[in-house]
């Protein structure tokens, strides 16, 4: 591949609702760019994009993947990403790195889900855009109908480049908005220039009308030829709505068939003409030696930087760092300075990936997509640069994770190598993670939902080689007291010999800080129980404290009192004392009304204005308390609530299926609270044999 430079690059990110034909657009390109010599399809597994096993096997993206494409002198790097929900964070790592984004349509579908969040993102990254509505060889696909969809939801700034020709129903050519010409697609696929229809003419006049209202907007000379009935060039359109498309006052919708390749020819053109290069955009970091902000803008002039905006770790191609250049000329054998990681690192060969294979290329100009293989210490969204220059970027926001599982190896044996797997994975996708939950002897695996979870599972049994059963995870509830008690307890042991003699008399009482496990305190008055004695009584406790006589969980805030006991000058001894302590602290604390304690957590849930009712009534089901609403940009609402841990299990499924996919949501855990009798009553008699050998394996 050649090396181009920056002025001759675009990025571009294709987004779009899972299954609108975001990698079958990208194959036509590739087809057409004479990078294959056949379509692949997702069906049948041989796509550029989709090479990853799990995405063959599951006929969908999992993963983003960088295609670049060479175009009339001009490198146009391709970033498909996944459509579904549960695989955002590979979308985010993708959007990060583009200048342009493509949304794709499907034109029998029209605006989905995913259509939205895909605007949204671009919103929040200031990212001009295309539509390509696809799939319009389908007799039911309106082109019409989706603009009219899009206008009526983003308004005038919606504005067909292109519309369809029909002819007995088949889609057989479109007309140019900005020229005016009819066109016809050949047998061979080449386009030739035919005469307007007659039925195209009102949609032509309609579209126009959009077009030159965008361009006389561009400048108040503009405004004035278009009032006073001034025609405007071909030339003066395009170079005014370029103005419009690359600071979103403008959004261009264009059309075609990715199966027929119809329409990639114009949407290749329009990518080049409309989206800039990286050269004309702004990007700054920090000089960490200089404490100064250094703005890199990819000025190949400047010192050499780069961003590692995503990983790819796999067992058969082995690691590769992605990198955007952010300023200078990156070359093979280049030592580079990681100051995330404080580590200098020869980089050796740069290569470009095209789907999954390495095209070695001697230098990465600024504003350029590659690949390195050799930094063994980076991480996504480390930066690179010199050590003479040091500069460090700021990392992508990437969502976080809140659906989670428990997990464990059906072989013992694999403890060890699940975790080396799910470190590999982890580097390679953000939004997984690995917790080890001591407390409750349990594992948990963190991700975007469910399918996220089914699918890294997948990929540990089917890649790495080891297998994991994934279950509902259980709840760190407490114990604790809500009355006082009195209590002797007793510890007298005789097997001949020297024997064992410990009593103390003790009151238990609510601490009322429930951050502590326990308070300890002694009043012993005469000697009755030694002073030596006392740091085993509170060993004792500190037993005791770790799994509750109510239901084995840990125990807080409860005060103990040591105010009377008695020993013996021979047999007593610290043991004594530590087993008194434990009999009168579970008898003192199963008469003082032992209660159990559920995890609270601080709920927020963005949905539309139109699902605030279905939200709210489903928070009421899972022992929610609706705290109140905030309205949002886009017609949403923000309900805060506060709800027990057991009532999030699956919320994200079932969140979604309320939404139709439009709703997000994050929580933390902010206390503990008394639970329900009810709840209180099933969970006891759930642990009762955990009462009986606390060290027996959950």
């Amino acid at each position: 591949m050649n090396v181009y430079t920056t002025d001759k690059i675009r990025n571009v990110v294709i987004l779009g609702h899972g299954g609108c034909g975001k990698t079958t657009l990208t194959e036509a390109i590739c087809y057409l760019a004479k990078i294959t010599t056949r379509m692949g399809k997702t069906s049948d597994g041989n796509t550029i994009s989709d090479y990853d096993k799990e995405e063959q096997k599951r006929q969908f993206s999992i993963g983003t993947s960088v295609i670049p494409v060479e175009w009339e002198g001009y490198k146009i790097n391709l970033l498909d990403t996944p459509g579904y929900f549960d695989f955002v964070g590979e979308v985010e790592e993708a959007v990060s790195a583009a200048a342009g984004a493509i949304i794709v349509v499907n034109g029998k579908a029209g605006i989905e889900v995913g259509t939205e969040k895909a605007w949204d993102l671009c919103e929040k990254y200031k990212l001009p855009r295309i539509f390509f509505v696809t799939n319009m060889d389908d007799d039911n696909a309106s082109f019409r109908q989706v603009v009219e969809a899009l206008q009526e939801k983003y308004g005038k700034k919606i504005a067909p480049f292109h519309f369809p020709i029909r002819e007995d129903g088949k889609f057989v050519g479109y007309v140019n908005v900005v020229s005016e010409q009819a066109n016809k697609w050949a047998s061979d696929g080449t386009v030739n220039e035919i005469e307007m229809p007659d039925y195209s003419k009102p949609y032509l006049e309609q579209f126009r009308d959009v077009l030159l209202e965008a361009v006389a907007e561009t400048s108040e000379e503009f405004m004035d030829r278009y009032f006073s009935g001034e025609a405007f060039s071909e030339a003066e359109i395009r170079a005014a709505l370029r103005t419009n498309v690359i600071d979103g006052s403008t959004v261009p919708v264009t059309m075609g068939s990715s199966v027929l390749c119809q329409g990639m020819y114009t949407l290749l053109d329009d990518i080049i003409k409309y989206f800039q290069g990286p050269d004309t955009r702004k990007f700054a970091g920090i000089n960490v030696k200089t404490n100064e902000i250094f703005e890199a803008d990819y000025d190949f002039s400047k010192p050499k930087s780069a961003v590692i905006f995503k990983t790819i770790v796999d067992p058969f191609i082995g690691k590769y760092s992605l990198i955007k250049v952010a300023s200078g000329v990156i070359k093979t054998d280049d030592v580079l300075y990681n100051y995330d990681k404080d580590v200098e690192e020869k980089i050796g060969k740069i290569y470009v990936l095209r789907g999954n294979k390495p095209i070695e290329v001697p230098e990465l100009h600024a504003g350029d997509i590659g690949a390195l293989a050799k930094v063994s210490k980076a991480r996504t969204g480390d930066t690179l640069s010199t050590k003479a220059n040091t500069i460090q970027y700021a990392r992508t926001e990437i969502s976080k994770p809140y659906t989670y599982k428990r997990y464990k190896p059906k072989n013992k044996a694999d403890i060890d190598k699940i975790s080396g797997a799910l470190q590999k994975m982890m580097h390679e996708d953000l939004t997984i993670r690995n917790v080890n939950d001591a407390e409750n002897r349990q594992t948990l695996l963190y991700g975007m939902g469910d399918q996220h979870l089914d699918i890294i599972a997948s990929k540990l049994a089917n890649i790495y080689k080891v297998e994991i059963e994934l279950s509902e995870p259980k709840v760190a509830y407490r114990e604790t007291i809500k009355k006082s008690s009195d209590v002797q307890g007793r510890y007298k042991k005789q097997s001949g010999g020297h024997g064992q003699f410990g009593d103390v008399k003790m009151r238990f009482e609510p601490s009322g800080d429930n951050e502590k496990a326990f308070i300890f305190e002694e009043c012993v008055v005469g000697g009755a129980v030694p002073k030596n004695y006392f740091p085993a009584v509170e060993k004792g406790l500190e037993a005791s404290v770790q799994s509750g006589p109510l239901a084995a969980y840990p125990v807080v805030g409860v005060k103990a009192t040591l105010y009377d006991g008695s020993y013996h000058p021979v047999d007593s001894s610290e043991m004594a004392f530590k087993m008194a302590t434990i009999q009168a602290f579970k008898e003192g604390f199963l008469k003082a009304s032992p209660v159990l304690l559920e995890p609270i957590a601080s709920l927020k849930v963005t949905v539309p204005d139109k699902y605030t009712g279905d939200v709210m009534g489903d928070l009421n089901k899972r022992r929610g308390r609706v705290l109140g609403m905030d309205p949002v940009a886009g017609g949403k609402q923000t309900i805060s609530a506060e709800i027990p841990m057991t009532g999030l299990f699956g919320y994200c499924t079932d969140l979604r299926s309320m939404t139709g996919g439009r709703g997000d949501y994050e929580y933390e855990f902010v206390r503990y609270e008394q639970c329900p009798s009810d709840v209180q009553e099933k969970e006891v008699a759930a642990r009762a044999s955990k009462l009986v050998d606390l060290t027996a394996e959950d």
